[in-house]
């Protein structure tokens, strides 16, 4: 017998709010003629938000030839793109506890997300989204798998089982959670994002990465969530709790032009990106 949808509700109803100033920025984002003064309002009234990307700015890991006090002075510095994109990353993490930060589990689950999340948005230049763009596609890799975070937390036991039976019977970790959870991460990921009022594309992205359409009209955001997860898997970066890689299904071998194998060799290296980003994801 399965979850009933009653208590799928309750479990994503529990989970923290998305911080609101971050909701904004993707709000206003998605218009290309936004003026940068009014992402910095945004910021400069979530002082929490304001502070953290402070600290990350100033960090060793910018190098950045002088203290920067100010959103403003960020701005100047770095560009409203990274102020944004930093803002992103730290988001999803701060809905997590402490105990969750720490636990082994989730934090390999972080790294394949965040994982997912560059080589969506590197995907997502190739097939000419604009820089500004290609942040919803970082926001969706790294949100792709969070529907695992609400079953972890709440059926911590069933989903511990589904995570065994994927690994030793070799099976897609989707299966597992369906037979023993009656349900599965895309549907409750899905759930959670449309409770965090996020865009309709990224809604969908998360519910189909493991089906992408593939016909009429595919969505360029679904495909490169579902090409960078499995590019993911492959580079072992991380653990999604599925030990299953799948090839690209036509429609998307054939957007990239490449197969999986290809696709990983021409993206080069972006360990650099990786751990200056996962720096920035502890910060959130």
């Amino acid at each position: 017998m399965g979850i009933s949808n009653k208590k799928l509700v309750q479990m994503v109803e529990r989970m923290p709010a998305f911080p609101q100033s971050v909701y904004r920025i993707l709000q206003l984002t998605t218009d290309i003629n936004c003026p940068p003064k009014e992402l910095i309002e945004i910021i400069g009234h979530d002082p929490v938000l304001t502070l953290k990307i402070l600290k990350i700015l100033n960090s060793p890991y910018f190098g950045l030839s002088r203290t920067i006090l100010s959103i403003n002075q960020a701005v100047v510095f770095v560009g409203i793109n990274t102020i944004k994109n930093i803002a992103l990353t730290i988001a999803p993490v701060g809905v997590l506890t402490n105990e969750e930060k720490d636990d082994e589990y989730l934090t390999n689950l972080l790294m394949h997300s965040l994982g997912t999340a560059i080589v969506a948005k590197r995907l997502s230049r190739r097939l000419g989204a604009s820089e500004l763009e290609s942040a919803d596609y970082f926001v969706a890799g790294l949100l792709h798998d969070f529907g695992k975070v609400v079953l972890a937390r709440y059926m911590p036991k069933e989903y511990a089982k589904a995570i065994k039976r994927a690994s030793k019977k070799n099976i897609p970790f989707l299966k597992a959670e369906k037979k023993l959870l009656g349900t599965d991460h895309t549907r409750v990921g899905a759930m959670l994002a449309k409770k965090w009022h996020l865009p309709n594309e990224l809604v969908a992205s998360i519910q189909n990465h493991h089906a992408p359409r593939g016909k009429g009209s595919p969505s360029p955001m679904g495909d490169c969530v579902f090409a960078a997860n499995q590019i993911v898997k492959k580079l072992r970066i991380g653990k999604s709790g599925n030990p299953v890689v799948e090839q690209l299904p036509p429609p998307i071998a054939s957007r990239f032009n490449m197969d999986l194998g290809e696709l990983i060799n021409s993206l080069g290296d972006f360990s650099n990106e990786w751990k200056k980003t996962w720096f920035i994801l502890h910060q959130g």
